[in-house]
């Protein structure tokens, strides 16, 4: 699983497919024939705004959804594609199976948009 660092990377993944749960949003978007992009790999950024809370509570809810999707990705994300993962509230008080069980519905729920409108 490779790492989405850079602004531009996030921004371009916006302006993508986006799937909610009370946890986190998902936002997904193809990296083809993008700088830096293999298509063989996909490419997961996280974001947590100060809105969840302090410093401490930020960099909790980020490690908890990078474990989730380092264990999720190998099963559901799809080689050549971007994701973002935005926490939510819920990123935090949901147990871990709980987290897990919706990054799997949100990777389903985006390519299922996506295979839908092909």
């Amino acid at each position: 699983m490779s790492r989405l660092k850079k602004r531009a990377g996030f921004l371009r993944v916006r302006n993508g497919r986006a799937w909610r749960t009370p946890a986190l949003v998902l936002q997904a978007r193809h990296n083809a024939g993008e700088t830096g992009a293999q298509e063989n790999t996909a490419r997961f950024g996280f974001t947590v705004t100060r809105r969840l809370g302090n410093a401490v509570i930020r960099n909790r809810a980020r490690r908890r959804l990078k474990e989730t999707a380092r264990l999720v990705a190998g099963a559901h994300a799809r080689p050549g594609y971007d994701y973002v993962v935005i926490a939510r509230q819920g990123a935090l008080t949901r147990s871990f199976t709980q987290l897990q069980k919706d990054l799997c519905i949100a990777l389903e729920g985006v390519h299922k948009e996506q295979s839908a409108r092909a």
